[in-house]
């Protein structure tokens, strides 16, 4: 008998925890589903793009349009009634792009075709009158030391392309990035007289892409000009060069590299009701390239960062550990906010439990890439079931974010937000990264996606 009743009150208990537990994820599907209705009916993160896109315009570090930013952000934080908003100084690179690039393929005297070109962000200047040499095509920093002997004195043009097979597009990105960032490095030391690179996108259009490169340690007497080609250009120069291998390509650039200029991280807090200590970020960066406006890259990760303060203000919910937003200066060609900000974190002696960023365009989200340890991501994808209804459970370990690595320590949760990622390289890095691109519902979508994550960790904890 004893027997019995122990094996029922064990059945008893079993069954009221499970209601328990059904309690308390139907209590938490109730707040998510509040917060993607504030979200999608009363949303201001398209409204605060608007104005960043078209009132302001590209962001470059160091640009007067970057400081705009700054104070535009700082104002609207502030409107919002945060505990505390302030600014956080950092030094940044100042390179401008001069006026327009011009470049053109001669293959006879009198018959040449312009083409697109782009300086890369960081090159040199060619002379004033530009420069035309013949070009040697390569497909890689690789096949660069297999051609090392023919290099001296000519363009080298850089020119493989992204991998169209790879369903996941930042992995196309990345296995073709570093032609770009380092290909004038690697041929200035051949005796290149200039590096041309295909543009990394999976579009073949006439617009080029720019984005950051670097010269390591090269002295400045051994630097050479470095620009983007379009994919369609850089397609009709591969062809054309199987047939008149003795072509010549002219380019001319006017950008400078005009030293560091002081500029800021802008910050807004709610402090925590109950672990004051224990900080939660959440963040995107607030400097873009100057080719558009920088809608997606990154305006859409600053607004929606902005906007997951104002939903939980929105909604009455009052966080335990304390929610700061980051809007991250020099992303693009240094990530001097992103290391500022880990730099003073730790002289203050500051707990980061998590950090959020995005910074993957402002398309439908899909999920989150976490870098956490096995323990921590089992209790996250206990949460995935919450997310489903809004076909956003694409939960995996994996990388986070540039502004938000130098964060990293033993503890601390990294994760990044993963918008669907087919038409991102359609844009970035070029002139057609603008507002006109945003769908506002996808913007708002990916806002609240990342509002219900930190609802979820703020609550229950890592």
């Amino acid at each position: 008998m004893k027997k019995f009743l122990f094996l029922l009150s064990g059945i008893l208990l079993s069954f009221g925890l499970t209601a328990q537990e059904n309690t308390i994820k139907e209590n938490d599907s109730i707040q998510i589903r509040k917060i993607f209705n504030t979200a999608l009916v009363n949303g201001k993160a398209y409204n605060w793009l608007d104005h960043l896109s078209n009132a302001i315009g590209g962001r470059l570090s160091g640009s007067l349009n970057a400081q705009k930013a700054v104070e535009y952000t700082q104002s609207q934080l502030e409107e919002l009634g945060l505990d505390k908003v302030w600014l956080q100084p950092v030094m940044v690179p100042k390179w401008t792009r001069g006026t327009r690039e011009y470049a053109y393929i001669q293959t006879g005297p009198g018959s040449s075709t312009e083409v697109n070109i782009a300086a890369l962000g960081g090159s040199i200047a060619t002379p004033t009158g530009g420069l035309k040499k013949q070009v040697i095509e390569v497909q890689g920093l690789e096949e660069l030391e297999e051609c090392k002997g023919e290099i001296k004195d000519k363009i080298v043009f850089y020119n493989r392309p992204m991998d169209p097979t790879h369903i996941q597009t930042f992995k196309a990105y990345g296995s073709c990035v570093d032609q770009r960032y380092s290909g004038a490095e690697a041929a200035a030391k051949y005796g290149a007289a200039a590096v041309i690179v295909r543009s990394l996108s999976l579009k073949i259009d006439e617009h080029p892409h720019t984005g950051s490169m670097s010269y390591g340690n090269l002295p400045n007497s051994k630097r050479i000009p470095a620009a983007a080609i379009s994919t369609k250009d850089a397609d009709y120069l591969s062809g054309i060069l199987k047939l008149k291998k003795d072509l010549e390509f002219y380019l001319k650039l006017s950008s400078e590299n005009r030293g560091e200029v002081k500029s800021y991280n802008v910050i807004g807090e709610i402090t925590g009701s109950e672990f004051p200590k224990e900080i939660m970020l959440v963040g995107g960066h607030l400097d873009s390239w100057d080719l558009g406006d920088g809608a997606h890259d990154d305006g859409a990760g600053v607004v929606q960062s902005m906007e997951v303060l104002r939903l939980l203000k929105e909604i009455d919910y009052k966080p335990k550990r304390t929610l700061r937003v980051v809007l991250f200066m020099n992303e693009e060609n240094g990530l001097r906010g992103g290391k500022k900000y880990a730099e003073v974190a730790k002289i203050n002696n500051e707990n980061h439990i998590f950090a959020l960023e995005s910074d993957a365009g402002g398309f439908t989200p899909r999920g989150f890439s976490f870098e956490a340890s096995d323990a921590q991501f089992a209790k996250i994808e206990g949460w995935k079931t919450l997310f489903k209804p809004y076909l956003i459970h694409y939960f995996e370990q994996g990388g986070s974010g540039a502004d938000i690595g130098p964060l990293k320590n033993e503890h601390i949760v990294l994760a990044g937000l993963a918008p669907d990622s087919q038409r991102y390289f359609d844009i970035h890095h070029a002139a057609t990264d603008t507002f006109e691109q945003i769908n506002k519902r996808e913007l708002e979508l990916g806002a609240a996606t990342m509002t219900s994550l930190i609802y979820l960790i703020d609550k229950y904890g890592l």
